[in-house]
């Protein structure tokens, strides 16, 4: 059996990463979950770069990414990951509270494969991340080249 990728969450409200990690951990996903608090590490992390230098280099199986980060914000995360050649096929879903309609098209243009409003509401927000884990975890097959 496959050893199961680490899921990317880029996330700088402590709350949303702590709600984040609980409904993902109610779905009994197992894959590891790493969180970047800003678009730098995110970065770091992508490339091995930084406190990363020397990581195994695995893709995450999805990069979970919030819009307004500090540091790097999530469109320019998105386009250097999207723009590599050893890295655009890695998953990324926006996950932000931008209903911004410029938000949205900046991201498709860059190449974001899904992107998710978080739910105002605990309990939406909680079942929307839990949906996500499945789709983008275990039920969405990887590209087979290169990851």
């Amino acid at each position: 059996m496959a050893s199961l990728r680490p899921i990317l969450l880029v996330e700088d409200n402590p709350a949303d990463i702590e709600l984040t990690i609980a409904a993902l951990r109610k779905t009994n996903i197992a894959n590891e979950i790493v969180i970047a608090r800003d678009g730098v590490e995110a970065l770091d992390y992508i490339f091995c770069e930084g406190v990363h230098e020397g990581r195994d280099g695995e893709h995450p199986a999805v990069i979970l990414l919030d819009l307004k980060l500090p540091k790097v914000d999530g469109i320019e995360v998105l386009e250097k990951v999207k723009n590599h050649p050893h890295h655009r096929n890695i998953p990324i879903v926006m996950l932000t509270s931008s209903r911004e309609e410029s938000d949205v098209v900046r991201s498709y243009q860059q190449g974001v494969n899904s992107f998710v409003v978080k739910p105002v509401d605990f309990n939406a927000f909680f079942e929307a991340i839990r949906n996500l884990g499945l789709v983008w975890a275990v039920l969405n097959e990887p590209y087979p080249g290169g990851l």
